[in-house]
C-alpha cells in the first residue's frame, strides 16, 4: 500500500525537529559539503528517523539510495515523503523477502562509495559481488548482528574495505541499545497486546547491552523478570542486580512473556514450546526472525491464526495456547515505532561522521573493523548535554597534568 506523502512529511518533520545533534550535522554538512560526488547505500530500518539521516547525508552532496533492511519494519508514509524529496527509496512494509533481496541487491547496483548497513547483509552481498572492492571506500554498521557477521570476515581473511563498529561505540550500546531498546521493546508489546505485565513473569533472553535495557524496562513496571544466558559473566551480573537466572528450559515454565535479545537462533523451541504456560507471549527484539523458532511452532501447533495485528495464536493439542507477536520479527518496528527520537539522534549523529570520516580517510585506514574515532564520539556525547539542560565541569590543567601522569605510569 502507497503511503501518505503528507503524513510523512510531517513524521519525518516531528523526528527532525527532536533530532537536535543530527539537524547540526546537516547544517555543516550544507555548509562544507564533506560528500560531494560520493554514492551512499543504505539499507536501514526505513521510517522518519532514517529518513532524517539519509537527508543529513544528502546535504553533504552525497547521493543516497536507501532500502529497507527488514520487511516488516518500513514506514510506508515516511517512504513516500523521502522519496518526494528525491532520495531513491526501495521499501514497502510487508515486502516479500524475494523483493527485500532485490532491493538490497539495487543498493548494490547503484555503484556505491560507501555503505551504510543494518544486519550486515548489504556488506556481505558486495564482498560476495566485489571480491576486488571495487570502488567501495569503506561502510559503517549499526548492529551487533552486523558485527558478528563482519568480524568473520575479517577473522577469515576476506574483509575489503575499512568497516567502523557504530554499534559498540560508547554512545550507541549505551543509550541505544539499553535505552532505546529498554522503551522501544514495551512500546511494541503494549500496541500489539494492550495486555499488563506488571505483576506477570518476564523471561529475557540474553543480558547483553540490549538485554540489560529490556529487563530494565520490565522491572520497572512491574513484572518479574528472569534473565537467561549462556554467559556466566552476563549471568552472574544479571544475577547481582537482582534478577532471577535460569536455564530457558526452566523459565518457560513460569514464563508470561519471553523476550529473545540475543542474535543468535533457536533460543525458543520445540522443548520451551512444549512446556510453556498457556497464553504466554513471545516476542523478539533480536535482528533475524531465527530467534522463537517459527518451524518448530508451526510444527507443534494444531492451529494457526491471527488474533489481532501483529499478534498470531498457534494452538496445542493439549489446549494450550502460545502468542507469536510481530511475526518473529523485531518487536519495537514490528508493532511498535522504533527507539525514541532522542536516543536515535545519537546513533545516526555517528552514522552521519561516520560516513565523513570514511569519505575523507578511507583510503589511508587499515582494512579492518574498525571503532568510531572517540572524538566523534565525545563531540555527539557533548552536543547531547544542552538539549537534557545537563552541564558538566571542565578539568583544571593541574587535574589533567595528574591523570596524565597517573596513566602514564600504568
Amino acid at each position: 500500500m502507497a503511503g501518505d506523502q503528507g503524513v510523512g512529511a510531517l513524521k519525518i518533520g516531528w523526528a527532525r525537529a527532536h533530532m537536535p545533534i543530527l539537524e547540526g550535522i546537516r547544517r555543516r554538512f550544507e555548509s562544507e559539503r564533506p560528500l560531494e560526488g560520493r554514492t551512499v547505500s543504505m539499507v536501514l530500518h526505513v521510517e522518519a528517523k532514517t529518513c532524517a539521516l539519509a537527508l543529513a547525508v544528502r546535504a553533504g552532496g552525497a547521493k543516497v539510495h536507501l532500502a529497507a533492511g527488514n520487511p516488516l519494519s518500513t514506514d510506508d508514509d515516511a517512504v513516500a515523503a523521502v522519496v518526494a524529496e528525491g532520495v531513491p527509496t526501495l521499501a514497502r512494509k510487508g515486502e516479500p523477502v524475494a523483493e527485500y533481496r532485490r532491493n538490497v541487491q539495487a543498493m548494490l547496483d547503484a555503484g556505491p562509495d560507501l555503505l551504510v548497513d543494518d544486519g550486515g547483509d548489504l556488506v556481505v552481498l558486495a564482498h560476495q559481488q566485489r571480491p576486488d572492492r571495487g570502488g567501495i571506500l569503506g561502510s559503517t554498521e549499526e548492529t551487533t548482528t552486523g558485527i558478528h557477521r563482519l568480524r568473520a570476515l575479517e577473522r577469515d581473511g576476506k574483509l575489503r574495505w575499512p568497516a567502523v563498529d557504530v554499534n559498540d561505540s560508547p554512545m550507541k550500546h549505551l543509550f541505544d541499545n539499553r535505552y532505546g531498546c529498554g522503551q522501544s521493546v514495551l512500546d511494541g508489546i503494549f500496541s500489539a497486546t494492550n495486555v499488563l505485565l506488571a505483576g506477570r513473569v518476564a523471561v529475557v533472553a540474553g543480558y547483553g547491552w540490549s538485554g540489560k535495557g529490556v529487563a530494565s524496562r520490565l522491572r520497572g513496571i512491574g513484572a518479574d523478570v528472569i534473565v537467561t544466558e549462556v554467559d556466566p559473566v552476563r549471568a552472574l551480573e544479571a544475577r547481582l542486580e537482582g534478577f532471577r537466572v535460569m536455564p530457558m528450559l526452566e523459565a518457560a515454565r513460569e514464563a508470561d512473556l519471553i523476550v529473545t535479545v540475543t542474535g543468535g537462533r533457536d533460543i525458543v523451541t520445540t522443548e520451551h514450546f512444549k512446556v510453556l504456560k498457556d497464553g504466554c507471549l513471545l516476542a523478539n527484539a533480536g535482528h533475524f526472525d531465527i530467534e522463537v523458532s517459527k518451524e518448530a511452532l508451526e510444527g507443534l501447533a494444531v492451529s494457526h491464526r491471527t488474533v489481532r495485528p501483529s499478534v498470531e495464536e498457534y494452538a496445542f493439542a493439549d489446549g494450550r495456547r502460545a502468542y507469536l507477536l510481530g511475526e518473529g520479527r523485531l518487536i519495537n518496528l514490528a508493532a511498535g515505532q522504533g527507539h525514541p527520537v532522542e536516543i536515535m539522534d545519537l546513533s545516526f549523529s555517528l552514522q552521519a561522521l561516520s560516513v565523513e570520516h570514511l569519505a575523507r580517510h578511507g583510503k589511508k585506514l587499515p582494512i579492518s573493523v574498525l571503532p568510531v574515532p572517540p572524538e566523534l564520539d565525545r563531540a555527539v556525547a557533548e552536543a547531547a548535554l544542552g538539549p537534557l539542560g545537563a552541564r558538566i565541569d571542565a578539568q583544571t590543567p593541574a587535574q589533567a597534568r595528574y591523570f596524565q601522569s597517573w596513566q602514564e605510569g600504568m
